[in-house]
This record gives structure tokens, sequence and C-alpha cells, in this order.
């Protein structure tokens, strides 16, 4: 072959290279670290998206959720420690970060605490509401023991204690290393069992629209009606979205002392959906000194099922606290 048929052979394969790439390039979506950061509604009221599986947005989505971002409004959750070992008790260290990369040590102080810490696996099964102490130089740090191998999201909920700042609610991932057992997502059910406790769950979780929740607590057949106040009220509610676990904070309806609320056993809770979908509901409640978890499955835009009667066996219910 002459030197003129060679660059031209040359020219017209290295082309084709550059075409294929190219193609390749356009035929795939890029990979991104984060999304621009949206407006953020306190503790996370909604979110743009709809939950995996649900065909995308659906027309009922409110503000955007909290917990789906790992730095928002100028402010970065540093997670570091990302990974754990199952079963064993380790220290999770983190720091939140303000724009120029400071630790932040000043926040204001929501039902009693600086910063709220919630740890939930993936598959929603496991659960932690932490709190954390935090050192002079910024650096929060708390014990946790995380029962089984997966994939886990962090959630620290908090107000810096600038002037005219918002609730955020920033979420890091975290890895517990061992051997690994997909769990399905718990079926729908008004009652959750925990530590001897019954709570009936009445109302419905609807996407974009606010609506009442009541969670009524009983112990031996016997209502509840000594609820003792925890981080300054009769229950804490959290929500999270099956699929990108998008994290909803809402709080009880009156708190104690306001001279109409009951120390039970029902407990009012005011909240709104991001989106269609499953959701796995917690409910904090103290009695006698001690904090319990009750855990429910619900479907936003879908009434609970009616209660069943209670198993012969144990079961396996929310996992307990750390403080």
């Amino acid at each position: 072959m002459n030197t003129g048929l060679k660059i031209t052979a040359f020219a017209a394969a290295l082309a084709a290279t550059f075409g294929t790439a190219y193609g390749v390039g356009r035929g795939v979506d890029p990979v991104v670290a984060d999304s621009a950061p949206a407006p953020h509604d306190e503790h996370g009221a909604g979110s743009p998206s709809a939950p995996e599986g649900e065909g995308g947005r659906t027309g009922h989505e409110s503000t955007p959720a909290g917990g789906l971002q790992i730095s928002e409004n100028g402010y970065t959750l540093d997670l570091a420690t990302p990974n754990v070992t199952a079963g064993e008790r380790t220290r999770l260290r983190f720091t939140v970060r303000d724009a120029e990369g400071k630790a932040v040590t000043a926040y204001q102080r929501e039902h009693d605490k600086e910063l709220h810490l919630i740890v939930a696996s993936r598959d929603l099964v496991t659960y932690r509401h932490l709190h954390p102490t935090r050192a002079a130089d910024g650096t929060w740090s708390t014990p946790v023991d995380l029962p089984r191998a997966g994939g886990y999201r962090v959630f620290a909920d908090f107000t810096p204690a600038q002037r005219g700042a918002q609730n955020l609610t920033l979420g890091a991932d975290l890895a517990a290393s061992g051997p690994y057992a997909p769990v399905n997502l718990p079926a729908p059910d008004g009652t959750a069992r925990t530590d001897g406790y019954q709570v009936e769950l009445a109302g419905s979780l609807r996407p974009g629209r606010a609506s009442e929740l009541k969670l009524k607590v009983s112990r031996d057949g016997r209502p509840v009606t000594d609820l003792e106040p925890y981080l300054g009220a009769y229950g804490h509610l959290v929500a999270l979205r099956s699929g990108d676990l998008a994290y909803l904070h809402v709080h009880p309806n009156g708190e104690p002392g306001d001279g109409t609320t009951k120390p039970g056993p029902e407990i009012s809770f005011t909240a709104t959906a991001p989106s269609v979908g499953a959701y796995r509901l917690f409910l904090d409640f103290q009695h006698r000194g001690e904090v319990h978890t009750a855990a429910f499955t619900v479907r936003a835009g879908a009434a609970p099922t009616a209660p069943e009667p209670a198993p012969a066996g144990p079961q396996e219910h929310a996992d307990g606290h750390t403080h």
C-alpha cells in the first residue's frame, strides 16, 4: 500500500473509533455524584421523584424530601466511618461542614437535642434513632451495633445556629460487611407489637396532602395513659420511603404541658407523603423509663389494613435504640 493510501486508511479508522466513542457516550447517561440542591421543606416534606417501580412522577409530589442528598444549602455530611462490620459495636463518626469546608460547631436545639441521627437499613427492617455527642472541634460520634450485613442510610437531622438557617436532613450511605441475606419489606399492617406493647395505626398517608395519623398504645390489652415525655413529646414519628429512603420526619400534634395533649393512649401526627408508594413508619415512645419503637408498613393513598390477631410465636420488630 502506498503512503497516500496508508494515511487515508488510518484517518478513516481514527474517525470510526471516535465516532463509536461518541455514540456510546451519547447512549449512556452521565455519571454524577449528586443532583443539584433543591429547595428543602422542614423535616423533608416531599420529593420530586417517585420511588423505584412507581413509574416516575405522579402529579402528587410536593417539595423535595430530606435525606436524598449528602450536601444541601451549603452544608455537607462528612461521614468518617462509611464501613462497619455487622454484629460488632463500632463508633460511628461524622462531621457537618459548611460551604467553606469548616466543621459546624453551633446548632439550634430542637426536641432537646442539637442533632438527631437516624440509621436505617436499605430493606427498612433495621432502624436506629441515635443521639451522638459532639466534640469541641465539631466531630460527632456515637456507638452503633448493626445486626445484619448490607446497605444502610445515615440521616443527620439538624438546624445550624446561623440566623435564618433552615432545618436540614442530609443523608450518606453506610455499608455493614458480613454474610448478606436479603429480606423483603414487611407487609402492610395496622398493628405493630414491640416489647409487650401493641400500637394500632388509624388514618392514611396521602401523597401531596396533609393527613392525620393516630397511633394508640396499649399493653396487656389495656390503654397506656401515662406515656412519658421523650425529647419533649409523647412520641416521634419517622417515615422512610421504600426504594430511595426519602426521609419524612413529622412531630405530634400538641406537646406535654400544653393543657390539651394527654399522655396517651393516642398520639396524633400530621404528615404529608412525598409521593405514592410504600413507606415504613417508625414510632418512638417512652413508658416506664424505657424507649420503645413500633414499626409499620403503609402505602400512601391507602388506609392501613385491619388489625390482625397477635401471632403465637415471637416476632421480629424494629431494632431498639442506642442513647
